[in-house]
């Protein structure tokens, strides 16, 4: 009989191994799997000799430091469980009974309109499905889904990135937001040119600067910039204080900001490009019964509508 040979490795080994490198720490890695220290330690060390490779460079001002053939089974051990995984799923058979972890990114400022509902259904509707959720900006969302740390990501569609998908969910409206008592707040719609010569509040984050200031530029405005945030809420409580106008594309159900101030938002008259939202997945990546689930309830929650 023919023995096979090569190196041995165990799922579990892989498992805490995909971890200790996603946390940067042995410590968080057994927090998070819910086991000693001692176990993670000892699986990633085997699967070390096996391998025949350094994996982790220990370093005590950056703890774990993933070395070069760390990074290629890191990709490589993703993958694998994944399909593992779907075979599990698979066998089960059944849709409905799909449970597990999913790691989602979701661009920050969307977070709050739509991660709650979803996060709410799934608990609802797959109680053994179980969502760890990052919020990151655009290019590191990108990032997360590239190096396979996320399965999905909720976030703007702002064009196209190599070997990612965007599947539709619903167009964002952007909107003019003003102080309460400003004399264009009581206006069904706002021209951008009736803008001119006001200060203006930016919402500063990765491409929004961008799409904002081409927004206001297609307009023929070249905004007094008075103030800028990567804050939805600083934003909002800034323009509520008189300190200028913004753009904004989500709208929250209240008018009143955190310190107690008022805005009010009004449509933009000028036919003004939204921006799509997304769910995005990695295209050559076959998504697992997890993901799949996700993305249809997602798209059952917004899709052709609005998160408003």
């Amino acid at each position: 009989m023919t023995r096979l040979s090569g190196p041995v490795m165990t799922l579990v080994q892989l498992r805490y191994f995909i971890v200790a490198a996603t946390k940067r720490s042995m410590t968080e890695a057994s927090v998070d799997l819910h086991v000693a220290q001692s176990a993670v330690s000892t699986a990633i060390a085997q699967l070390e000799r096996s391998l025949g490779v350094q994996l982790f460079i220990r370093q005590r001002s950056k703890g774990l430091v993933v070395t070069e053939a760390g990074e290629q089974l890191l990709r490589d051990a993703r993958s694998l469980l994944a399909q593992v995984d779907e075979v599990t799923d698979n066998v089960r058979g059944r849709h409905y009974d799909v449970r597990g972890t999913l790691r989602l990114a979701c661009f920050s400022p969307l977070a709050p309109f739509v991660l709650p509902k979803l996060i709410s259904a799934v608990k609802a509707h797959h109680p053994g499905l179980r969502i760890e959720v990052i919020e990151a900006d655009v290019d590191r969302t990108t990032e997360l889904l590239l190096d396979g740390s996320v399965e999905g990501a909720i976030t703007y569609d702002f064009g196209a990135v190599h070997n990612l998908t965007y599947d539709h969910l619903y167009v964002a409206e952007p909107h003019v937001v003003l102080p309460a008592g400003d004399d264009l707040a009581r206006r069904k719609r706002v021209k951008l040119s009736q803008l001119a010569d006001r200060d203006f509040v930016l919402l500063a984050t990765e491409h929004s600067r961008d799409y904002f200031l081409g927004l206001l530029a297609s307009g023929g405005l070249e905004p007094e910039i008075r103030f800028t945030s990567r804050s939805y809420e600083t934003v909002r409580s800034l323009v509520a204080r008189g300190h200028g106008y913004s753009i904004l594309n989500h709208i929250p159900a209240t008018s009143r900001t955190y310190d107690g101030g008022e805005v009010a938002v009004v449509p933009i008259a000028d036919g003004a490009s939204p921006l799509s939202v997304a769910f995005a997945r990695v295209s050559d990546v076959r998504p697992t019964a997890r993901a799949r689930v996700i993305a249809e309830m997602a798209r059952g929650l917004f899709g052709d509508g609005h998160a408003e």
